[in-house]
């Protein structure tokens, strides 16, 4: 298996100049601020392949795609990731406030395609799910952060 990386999925999800697709387009709403990255991964909208490992999806030849951009200083937060083709799939957006690879529960935001209601646990894959069909897919997201002891919510304004 080709060893896990944060550029894993990147070149394959990279979107070209003027492609048709099939694509997505992730609007990404009610970041905290505006440091760190944003990072969005595409999954198989199955649960047991939802948010594994990607150097284990990769090697079993399943679905992964990653997107990572700066938090620009201001304006609308978009990331676009190309896909194999139409069909579900199940979508995670983390806002890494340190600009890291990993997620901090503490200090980082999290979102999910669909905007499921996030409470103690992960989503199942279905509550994340996007359809994606041929040309490019639009879908909005909207950030949670730690809100309590052990929950996640969109922020308060």
């Amino acid at each position: 298996m080709p060893p896990s990386t944060p550029a894993l999925g990147t070149a394959e999800a990279r979107c070209r100049p003027h492609e048709s697709g099939p694509a997505l387009i992730v609007d990404v709403d009610g970041l905290k601020d505006r440091v760190g990255v944003v990072r969005a991964e595409l999954y198989p909208a199955r649960d047991g392949d939802f948010l594994a490992d990607d150097n284990v999806l990769v090697g079993q030849g399943k679905t992964f795609r990653r997107a990572v951009l700066a938090v620009p200083a201001t304006g609308p937060v978009s990331l676009c990731l190309r896909v194999p083709g139409p069909g579900t799939y199940a979508l995670s957006v983390v806002h890494a406030r340190d600009g890291g690879h990993g997620f901090s529960p503490l200090h980082d935001g999290i979102g999910f395609a669909s905007n499921p209601k996030l409470g103690h646990a992960k989503p199942h894959a279905d509550q994340a799910s996007v359809a994606v069909h041929a040309g490019l897919t639009t879908t909005h997201v909207v950030m949670n952060y730690r809100s309590g002891l052990f929950s996640f919510a969109p922020l308060k304004r």
